[in-house]
């Protein structure tokens, strides 16, 4: 504020000095010619050059320390807001991190980038721009209306009497330039979706050969874009004309009341050129009235949003205790689940033990709730009934970083990170090493698949590079898991693009790294799991039938039609 009020004042005295100028030329004019003829014209000449001269050089030191301090107060209040941006982008972030899976399954992605891009941006030009256009525009006023009034009331009423109505207009139009300028990054929004998600399945777009159809809708899609962006510019045609009018206008007044008021002797020539500056001072403050209460506005509309989030507590605590080692025993006790979002009960009084060293084999139809329980071992969701303990102890009781640091998952869905596949093997690991890198593709069966590639494994995956099959993707994934040497694995039916004999070797070698440590097996294929020592058969959320293979194959119930049923549709298919 202090920086505001010095470069103010500095930009308050220039007027005055231009009035001073006008003046002396005016008043002095009539001696010049009055020395036509004689020698002392040219001494008039001189002394009026001078004084011109002088006023200039005034005029340029005053505005370059008016530049100086209008810096100072750029520097103090834009580098404060980028860095209140710069804080609330990372405090945004790492809630996004504390929250729990189901405030995801909430949440589209696209209204989480939203919210820490452009709502971030949006309040931090209010806390930049916005406050500092406001302040300005304040001070400005209040010093420009005091030297306004201080030579000559009735001018200054008359020639800010058109302000007040061009801040209304500003205002209003801007609250619909607004308005439709949301309205055309929607549109916008949606059209570049539409395109994205066409290019990305224009497989399945030519297949079916939809390319005329799909036009049509792109064109519909153009065509309502282009709608409402005449409908801003048609507006914005409307506005600058008459802004510059209003500002024409107060000029015009000001002249002409100005002109009466020099007849009247009340004021100088002078005068009418101090007020036409202190005007065109004005004008920008007004005009920039509208656009900052827009600023106000949006910015308390999309902080609201954003403290939605903030204020938003994770169903998940860990518990402020040490870190602790684990065996592996994971034992579910009359677990009851159901999820918050749906309201749909995926488990239902679930009781099993996992013991270190044990392979646990979970099977059962799409639905049945498989998934769910290694959400569960996860800690991604609390249960809603029973408990799940580990080495004893509830789940709950355990810190949540230090206990999912010694599990490791392999989920149902591959996420590969837009890297290279020696980064996301080690992902992770704090320090690439290629060593172990190499070491976990080969325990995955992915090493040979790898070493193929052009650049192996500095391949990049992702749009820019080489796109893996899927087999490949699920094999990158449980090298990552490997990679880690977990106490507790979790396979989440991640063998299903895998071909029965890579499935073995993979089995085998998981065999090997998980000797003395726990392994949950999730799969649809009953060849995956028929080494289990436990396999549990699950359906409508519950265990059905619990054993190895063949005690269940003698018991010929749902696992023995399970077999059957694959058996005969593999005989199909050869």
């Amino acid at each position: 504020m202090l920086f505001v009020i010095i470069s103010n004042i500095f930009g308050v005295l220039q007027p005055r000095i231009f009035r001073v100028a006008v003046d002396l030329v005016t008043e002095n004019i009539s001696t010049y010619e009055l020395f036509s003829g004689f020698s002392r014209q040219h001494m008039i000449y001189q002394v009026f050059g001078s004084s011109l001269l002088l006023f200039s050089v005034l005029v340029l030191i005053l505005s370059l320390l008016r530049g100086l301090f209008l810096f100072f107060m750029r520097q103090t209040i834009i580098v404060m807001s980028r860095h209140i941006e710069y804080d609330l982008k990372n405090e945004i972030y790492n809630h996004y991190q504390e929250l729990s899976l189901a405030f995801y399954r909430r949440h589209n992605t696209g209204d989480l980038m939203n919210r820490v891009t452009e709502d971030v941006t949006r309040v931090r030009m209010y806390l930049g721009p916005g406050i500092m256009y406001t302040i300005n525009t304040v001070v400005l006023f209040i010093m420009v209306i005091y030297a306004m009034l201080e030579v000559n009331v009735r001018l200054a009423i008359f020639s800010v009497l058109p302000l007040p109505i061009l801040a209304l207009i500003i205002y209003y139009v801007n609250n619909i330039i607004n308005y439709r300028s949301e309205k055309i990054q929607q549109r916008l929004s949606i059209l570049s979706s539409f395109v994205q998600e066409n290019f990305s399945g224009i497989r399945v777009l030519k297949s079916y050969v939809r390319e005329a159809s799909v036009r049509k809708s792109f064109a519909a899609e153009s065509e309502n874009y282009k709608t409402h962006s005449m409908e801003l510019v048609r507006v914005q045609a409307l506005f600058y004309p008459l802004m510059l009018m209003l500002v024409g206008l107060s000029n015009i007044i000001t002249m002409y009341v100005g002109g009466i008021e020099v007849m009247k002797g009340n004021i100088t020539t002078g005068n009418i050129v101090e007020f036409i500056i202190y005007l065109n001072m004005l004008t920008i403050p007004v005009i920039s009235l509208g656009w900052v209460t827009s600023l106000i506005q949006r910015a308390a509309a999309s902080q609201k949003r954003i403290n939605e989030f903030l204020h938003e507590k994770s169903e998940i605590i860990s518990p402020a205790v040490q870190k602790q080692a684990i065996s592996g025993k994971i034992e579910f006790q009359n677990v009851t689940f159901t999820y918050p979002e749906t309201g749909i009960t995926a488990l239902r009084n679930i009781s099993f033990t996992a013991n270190p060293g044990e392979m646990v084999a979970i099977i059962g139809r799409t639905g049945s709730g498989k998934s769910t329980i290694a959400n569960l071992i996860m800690r991604m969701y609390d249960c809603t009934g029973g408990d799940v303990l580990v080495d004893g102890q509830s789940l709950k009781q355990f810190n949540l970083e230090g206990y999912r640091s010694q599990i490791g998952f392999v989920p149902q869905e591959v996420f590969l990170f837009s890297d290279t596949i020696a980064n996301n093997i080690a992902f992770s690991a704090d320090v690439l090493d290629m060593p172990r890198v190499e070491q976990a593709a080969r325990d995955a069966a992915v090493y040979s698949n790898i070493i193929e590639l052009e650049k192996g494994f500095e391949t990049l995956i992702g749009e820019r590079g080489i796109t893996l099959s899927g087999g490949q993707k699920q094999r990158v994934s449980i090298a990552r898991a490997i990679i880690k040497n977990p106490q507790v694995l979790i396979f989440d039916d991640c063998l299903s693009a895998v071909d029965t004999r890579t499935e073995e070797e993979i089995l085998n070698n998981l065999g090997r790294n998980m000797a003395g440590k726990t392994s949950i097996i999730i799969a649809h294929r009953i060849s995956t799991i028929k080494n289990a020592d436990k396999i549990l058969v699950m359906d409508s959320g519950e265990i059905i039938e619990h054993g190895d293979h063949d005690y269940l194959m003698d018991k010929r119930g749902a696992y023995f039609e399970l077999y059957e049923k694959q058996l005969l549709e593999e005989e199909e298919n050869a």
